[in-house]
């Protein structure tokens, strides 16, 4: 209520009476929470510009309805310059991920600073909710190429993980191929031993006045044709026979092509 244009007092809801012109009715005051929405662009320590966005849940402390309707001439837009001083403080001294990730470290610290300031203006903080931060355009584009260069870097390591894995296991695989393969090239030689051996014994029994050098004379002339019959069945074959005598030597080299 005003008396001549000052103030007189304050009536709560519901019918009042009044002597006018005296008297008259000044304007309403809400005690609901009310939100006070708040946009900056400022900049991070690491020198990358952003637009936050703020939204202050503020409600009219009940004892102090003068201040609150007296003191402000324009409430949301004075009151919206101590809020976006403290956002600059809060957010100049943050990196850029650390501002995304501290959202409730930026709504602790400007409630914490701001509730002398409002209250002394007859509003209380009830709560203050970081709605949304920005970055430029071209940071973000940034940031993604960032992301998306790790990721293919990962990827990366684990396709060359894996393909060391299957060379890993290939070679095992060979070698242990090769050392089965030994093993019956073993196996084999000694069971070509055991067949000369026998055979030899066989040939001693049989002919009589023959020497171990003549059967091992035989076998190994018998190998060497088996060797020819061998090389000589391949498709595409080229061979050079050398003479190995002592006669031999002193004779040209003989070459024959044998194609299948």
């Amino acid at each position: 209520m005003e008396y001549c244009g000052a103030y007189s007092d304050i009536k709560d809801a519901g019918c009042v009476c009044y002597i006018w012109p005296c008297y008259d009715l000044g304007e309403t005051v809400s005690l609901k929470v009310e939100k006070l929405e708040v946009f900056l662009k400022t900049k991070t320590i690491d020198n990358v510009f952003i637009k936050v966005s703020v939204a202050l849940n503020i409600q009219v402390k009940r004892d102090e309805l003068y201040k609150a309707f007296y003191k402000l001439e324009n409430r949301d837009r004075q009151l919206s310059s101590y809020a976006k001083d403290c956002m600059r403080s809060a957010i100049c001294a943050m990196t850029l991920d650390d501002a995304y990730a501290g959202k409730e470290e930026i709504s602790t610290y400007m409630t914490t600073h701001l509730q002398d300031t409002f209250n002394s203006f007859g509003y209380s903080i009830m709560s203050v909710l970081v709605t949304e931060i920005t970055p430029d355009d071209r940071v973000m584009s940034a940031m993604n190429e960032i992301n998306s260069s790790k990721r293919m870097k990962e990827a990366a390591v684990q396709r060359a993980e894996g393909e060391k894995i299957i060379k890993v296991k290939q070679a095992e695989a060979e070698a242990e191929s090769m050392h089965l393969s030994g093993i019956g090239v073993a196996r084999q030689r000694r069971a070509i031993m055991d067949g000369l051996k026998e055979s030899i014994v066989a040939f001693n029994e049989g002919v009589s006045g023959s020497s171990s050098k003549d059967v091992m004379d035989l076998l190994i002339l018998n190998q060497y044709f088996d060797t020819l019959d061998h090389i000589g069945s391949g498709a595409g074959v080229k061979t050079v026979f050398l003479p190995s005598g002592k006669s031999g030597m002193k004779e040209e080299m003989m070459i024959a092509d044998s194609v299948r």
